[in-house]
């Protein structure tokens, strides 16, 4: 590792050091990550629009034109009506004229709205019918090597699904009162909702886990680096910048300590 890549790398600890910090409370190293990460972010995706965007779908349709005509002797004309709705947004940053924003916006949302509705439909109410239709295969019940609740094409997995759906349904159909048999399989819905909903508030912990011991590595990679003498690119400036990370935090932290009994002091 070259000098140049320790130093990215030393960076990157540091930040994830300032976003970590926010754990003992808010402060400006904190505001600096959060601010570099939305920045970033919102940099990048600019970028990726404009690539994926306007240059494929506006200027190299528009390329048979002239610029300084604006387009008007292109082949494509129709592709100025986008473009022309496109720079209306910006007039949503003018007091006199922000009511032409109206114009895209209406179209834009509308637009989202009509392709939303279908792709939902067909993911997620479709695709849950269709499953709930599959005929269970009784003679495959517990699966072809014994029992295995894992396999979702035995019989077993495929009643459950059916049942924990009609389940589901059931537990908000308000027209009638959750008592009796109608209300033990509305409590049985909510306990498949339950289950639905820990799975996926599970998976989204694990994922966020999984960012952090990834997080934890590229630290402990980074500390090990800082002595890795075996290194063909190894400098004495690789253990001064880890020892210079370790006492500015060092030193931050003995900074929010002695503040903290200076003010607690001061109001005792």
């Amino acid at each position: 590792m070259e000098f140049t890549q320790f130093l990215w790398m030393t960076f990157g600890v540091f930040v994830t050091l300032c976003i970590m910090s926010f754990l003992y409370k808010d402060n400006p190293f904190y505001k600096f990550a959060e601010h570099l990460v939305v920045g970033v972010s919102a940099g990048y995706f600019v970028v990726i629009l404009w690539h994926t965007g306007l240059v494929p779908k506006l200027f190299q349709r528009l390329a048979d034109g002239d610029w300084y005509y604006g387009f008007l002797n292109s082949s494509n004309l129709e592709y100025l009506i986008p473009a022309i709705l496109g720079c209306l947004m910006w007039t949503r940053f003018s007091k006199d004229y922000s009511w032409l924003s109206r114009w895209p916006m209406a179209l834009y949302i509308g637009i989202s709205a009509g392709l939303a509705v279908p792709l939902e439909m067909s993911n997620r109410v479709n695709k849950q019918l269709q499953a709930m239709m599959v005929k269970i295969d009784w003679a495959n019940f517990f699966g072809h090597d014994g029992f295995d609740l894992l396999d979702i094409t035995n019989g077993l997995s495929q009643l459950l699904i059916l049942v924990g759906a009609l389940a589901a349904i059931i537990y908000f159909f308000f027209s009638k009162e959750h008592k009796g048999a109608f209300g033990h399989v509305a409590t049985l819905g909510i306990w498949v909702l339950m289950i639905g909903f820990g799975a996926s508030f599970g998976f989204t912990v694990m994922a966020r886990i999984s960012l952090f011991i990834n997080r934890l590595q590229d630290t402990f990679a980074w500390g090990h680096q800082s002595f890795d003498t075996s290194n063909e690119h190894y400098s004495i400036f690789f253990p001064i910048v880890f020892w210079g990370l370790v006492l500015f935090v060092t030193g931050y932290i003995a900074y929010e300590i002695v503040t903290h009994l200076r003010k607690k002091a001061t109001t005792s």
